[in-house]
């Protein structure tokens, strides 16, 4: 009876190794893989746009798209942003996934997981310190994707570059500047931004003529020069306000300076600046009135 029972005990033993345990990790390894691939095709589904709709998704995020935004370039805003943001919860979703999976099988094999998770918690720390300037800006990179502060197609002035922004990462922000250079700007290092393609954006012309010139013959000129030019076919669209000239702006030993300004869609306000410059000085040589070089001439001895 003694050999019998040990025998017993024995097959036992095999049993739970040989199979009871690598059930239990399997069980264990399936409801990870089942949930993660749930969890991933479900922040598909939320990223994905249909047509007509933006993403489930960034229903409840604040959006700030630049009004008359082209279709095509909000497309592209909205996917990248859906992407990025989704891309993160992935990775969120396979991490927790996988810890779980690992944590379960461990007390499968009866393993005190509770000091392990204490040294991860140190070693997390330890990392933290380590890679606090990468932590950074993949923080910073979700906030500003979370609150939707710039996007692909804007105009921004992130302070050593300026220019058009190409993509939005987590780390990593490109704008291609007026010269054509790609600046590579890390989201942990950006400290404010200037949007020029949110809401509307104002032109601003400024007008130096002589101090012998009269200036309000100079203001009323430049103020019927721009209300015309704002009727021509090139800017039309893009103004949405009535041109006003504020005055004189600023006097200097060279000339007086008069401003004018007037309300457009964002991103046109460098067309419209240029287009209403043209017609004004034109207007300023046909009504003779006198430009800051003529006034430094000095006669032909």
């Amino acid at each position: 009876m003694l050999y019998d029972a040990n025998s017993l005990a024995l097959s036992d033993t095999q049993q739970m190794w040989l199979v009871d345990r690598p059930i239990d990790i399997a069980v264990y390894v399936v409801i990870a893989l089942v949930l993660r691939f749930v969890l991933h095709r479900a922040i598909d589904r939320a990223t994905k746009e249909r047509p007509g709709t933006e993403p489930r998704l960034l229903v409840p995020l604040k959006e700030r798209l630049p009004a008359g935004v082209r279709d095509s370039v909000a497309a592209q805003r909205r996917a990248q942003r859906a992407r990025t943001i989704g891309s993160v919860l992935k990775s969120v979703v396979s991490i927790a996934t996988l810890t779980w999976c690992v944590l379960q099988i461990l007390t499968v094999f009866s393993v005190n997981v509770a000091p392990l998770i204490a040294s991860a918690g140190v070693v997390g720390v330890a990392l933290g310190f380590g890679a606090q300037n990468l932590v950074r800006d993949f923080l910073t990179g979700m906030f500003m994707l979370l609150e939707d502060q710039y996007g692909v197609g804007d105009v921004i002035d992130v302070g050593e570059a300026v220019g058009t922004v190409e993509s939005v990462g987590l780390r990593v922000t490109t704008i291609r500047d007026v010269n054509g250079t790609l600046w590579y700007c890390r989201n942990g290092e950006i400290v404010r931004v200037g949007n020029m393609s949110q809401g509307h954006a104002v032109a601003v012309v400024d007008m130096p003529v002589a101090h012998g010139a009269a200036i309000s013959r100079a203001t009323e000129v430049a103020a019927a020069a721009a209300a015309a030019a704002t009727q021509d076919a090139a800017i039309e669209d893009a103004v949405l306000g009535e041109p006003e000239v504020l005055g004189v702006n600023s006097v200097t030993a060279a000339a007086v300076t008069l401003r004018l300004t007037v309300k457009v869609k964002p991103g046109k306000q460098w067309a419209v600046q240029r287009h209403l410059s043209q017609a004004i000085l034109t207007a300023f040589d046909e009504h003779g009135i006198a430009a800051p070089v003529d006034a430094l001439r000095t006669p032909a001895q």
